[in-house]
């Protein structure tokens, strides 16, 4: 059986799906049509529908739950592991950031519903693709940005400066994990085939995690720009037991945030009631 299947080329995904799609594991007969792409246009297909299996932000979850399922296997969850907010003029205290202009690595990213969590009021926001936000603080086109991935360990290079660890504010106001991304299954793909895939996702991870801290080549070849050191520490980050399976603990993570998130209460009900396939 053949699938559509996206995720993003960043190394936690890669090392990921790297057993799965390019067979290192037994994959019971099924094949999947991979696309790669940043995770906002990840989300805007996942609103319309478009792919079988995909990766999202937590924070499009509520748009997307009544054609989606959330699967076990796969997501990015954790301490420690969320957005920061960065600037370069040091000036710039908390108490400025609702008034200031601030870049956001998209509208329906888990990025931006974490910022908007911290800063309610913050109005004057543009939303761009994850690896441009640091260029356009440097360039003082807008006053702070929320930045992702690898661009945690780049920005203290560049001469940037974080203001708030984004993760520490959403775990100190809830004691949990923070959910940043995860793998949904279209309702068109049946119970029994999302399961069945969703246990060769953990199979997956679980090669990886085998074969670590090797760097496979699929891994480096979406990630060029980046040492294998920063690779590692991509991975070392984002992928760990909530990537195998998200657990009780995961599982009230993404339904918190759900929960603290603007949906109207007949929409958090709806999303109590069908949020987890498994």
């Amino acid at each position: 059986m053949h699938f559509s299947l996206g995720f993003s080329p960043c190394p936690n995904d890669t090392f990921i799906f790297d057993a799965l799609v390019n067979q290192k594991i037994d994959t019971k007969g099924f094949s999947f049509d991979v696309v790669l792409e940043d995770v906002q246009t990840l989300n805007q297909w996942a609103i319309e529908g478009k792919l079988d299996i995909t990766k999202i932000s937590y924070g499009v979850l509520p748009l997307v739950l009544h054609q989606y399922r959330v699967l076990n296997s796969g997501g990015a969850l954790g301490k420690g592991v969320g957005p920061l907010l960065i600037v370069k003029d040091q000036s710039i205290d908390l108490s400025q950031v609702q008034q200031k202009q601030v870049a956001i690595p998209g509208k329906n990213t888990t990025a931006h519903l974490l910022f908007s969590l911290a800063y309610p009021e913050a109005v004057n926001k543009s939303f761009h693709v994850f690896h441009e936000i640091e260029e356009l603080v440097l360039a003082e086109k807008v006053d702070a940005g929320v930045i992702i991935h690898e661009n945690r360990f780049t920005y203290q290079q560049k001469g940037l400066h974080k203001l708030l660890d984004l993760g520490n504010y959403w775990e100190e106001q809830t004691g949990l994990p923070i959910p940043l991304g995860g793998i949904v299954a279209h309702k068109r793909v049946t119970d029994s085939i999302a399961k069945q895939i969703d246990q060769l996702i953990r199979q997956s991870v679980e090669y990886a995690f085998a074969h670590y801290p090797a760097v496979s080549d699929y891994v480096k070849t979406h990630a060029q720009e980046m040492s294998e050191d920063v690779m590692r520490q991509h991975i070392d980050l984002y992928v760990n037991d909530f990537s195998l399976s998200l657990g009780v603990a995961g599982k009230t993570a993404v339904k918190k945030l759900l929960e603290l998130g603007t949906l109207p209460d007949q929409e958090k009900n709806q999303a109590d009631a069908a949020i987890f396939l498994l």
